[in-house]
């Protein structure tokens, strides 16, 4: 049987001593690093397949310290406390620092919560958009990143300019998006998922500065039974900038799935030059 890529990538090989080693997979390599979105749903399933985890995932919030270099990794989850129905994760990815020590690439906390029926609603309604079949898949495979060959993409709105002229333009972006080749839907991978929106500014100013994101928060507003019925299919992504200002940048996003089902939000603080 074929392992899907994004398993490959994710997968973790526990230790005697809680943590669990890993390494870096070339199809999720972006410029000087792995694509964050694969860092995110490392880190998840770190916490997914911790024999203490309580529940699923609730929050996950996770800084980059540094680029995760070529090679194996040590993801340490560790449960800082637990209540009756949440549950509060210490995360962090670790490397050998090439001198008998290790260098930390990734901090990250993560809350796991058992879920009950309650009030069900949204007030961020999915947009009219065309449907992902009416929509063809951006074939991006020249642009050299690896890690866009691994997503099934279709804008619908805001796609990365295509004249970087420098002209100020709305930085809303809507998208379907999925695994590729499709994969059924589970919370590593919508972590990942959260991440599949270039960077705001490139939109906004139409020029393609260097960017590095700091921090990523998800909110996972999905269960087992959301992902179950989502599957293996698209999920619209729309993400706008907010605030532009002394070399940062941050922007909101939302996900849902093709029934309109708001899976999960989330937010982002990027670094910028220029």
């Amino acid at each position: 049987m074929t392992v899907h890529p994004f398993d490959a990538a994710i997968s973790l090989a526990p230790q005697p001593d809680g943590s669990a080693l890993g390494a870096t997979s070339p199809a999720y390599w972006n410029m000087i690093g792995p694509y964050g979105g694969i860092t995110a749903a490392v880190v998840t399933q770190a916490v997914m397949q911790h024999p203490q985890r309580l529940g699923e995932p609730l929050a996950l919030t996770i800084n980059y310290a540094a680029a995760v270099t070529v090679g194996p990794f040590r993801v340490r989850a560790q449960p800082a406390r637990t209540n009756r129905s949440t549950q509060h994760w210490r995360v962090e990815l670790v490397q050998d620092d090439g001198a008998g020590g290790e260098s930390v690439s990734t901090t990250a906390s993560l809350v796991t919560a058992t879920r009950r029926d309650s009030f069900a609603d949204s007030d961020v309604p999915m947009p009219a958009v065309p449907r992902p079949g009416e929509i063809a898949r951006v074939d991006r495979s020249a642009s050299g990143v690896a890690w866009l060959e691994q997503y099934d993409i279709r804008p619908v709105a805001g796609d990365i300019p295509t004249r970087w002229d420098g002209q100020i333009a709305d930085s809303t972006s809507q998208l379907w998006m999925r695994d590729h080749p499709p994969r059924p839907l589970d919370f590593p991978a919508l972590a990942a998922l959260a991440d599949l929106f270039f960077p705001r500014v490139w939109l906004r100013r139409a020029l393609r500065v260097p960017v590095g994101t700091v921090s990523m928060t998800v909110y996972f507003h999905a269960d087992d039974a959301a992902l179950a019925a989502t599957g293996a299919g698209h999920l619209l992504g729309q993400a706008r900038g907010q605030g532009f200002r002394h070399g940062y940048f941050d922007h909101s996003g939302q996900l849902w799935n093709e029934a309109g089902l708001l899976l999960a939000t989330t937010h982002q603080v990027v670094y910028f030059k220029g």
